[in-house]
């Protein structure tokens, strides 16, 4: 890039969130992960369509194993929300699959929260898309 001079653009600081509530997306990619505490989780990384570039990925993440008996089973809800809005049909002792979820087409519930002081997207839940 000859005498180009690379500059933030009015797009980098509006600041503004997605609307809350529901959009298209995709899963992307499920694989299981360690957390910094050591907690086996599955993270979920989906493409949101229709908002902006800079928020059209989320990631969730779902603890399996460590953690409080509250926040596992908490996840494992939540998880089975969004095995069901893949239209996938778990039972009693069958093998989560990271891999079963990737390329599903569902809708995001997605809200506002603040952390640490700024403003950022959260996921609420899953649902199929109609």
């Amino acid at each position: 890039m000859a005498d180009s001079i690379l500059c933030f653009e009015d797009g980098d600081f509006d600041g503004l969130l997605p609307a809350e509530g529901f959009y298209p997306a995709v899963v992307e990619r499920a694989r299981f992960h360690t957390s910094q505490r050591g907690n086996t989780t599955l993270q979920v990384i989906c493409e949101i369509a229709g908002v902006p570039a800079s928020y059209d990925i989320v990631a969730d993440y779902f603890v399996l194993s460590g953690s409080s008996e509250r926040g596992r089973a908490v996840s494992r809800k939540r998880l089975l929300e969004l095995y069901r809005a893949c239209g996938l049909c778990p039972k009693t002792g069958d093998p989560i699959r990271p891999e079963a979820l990737t390329g599903s087409q569902i809708e995001i519930h997605l809200g506002h929260e603040t952390y640490e002081g700024a403003l950022r997207l959260r996921v609420l839940g899953y649902r199929a898309l109609p």
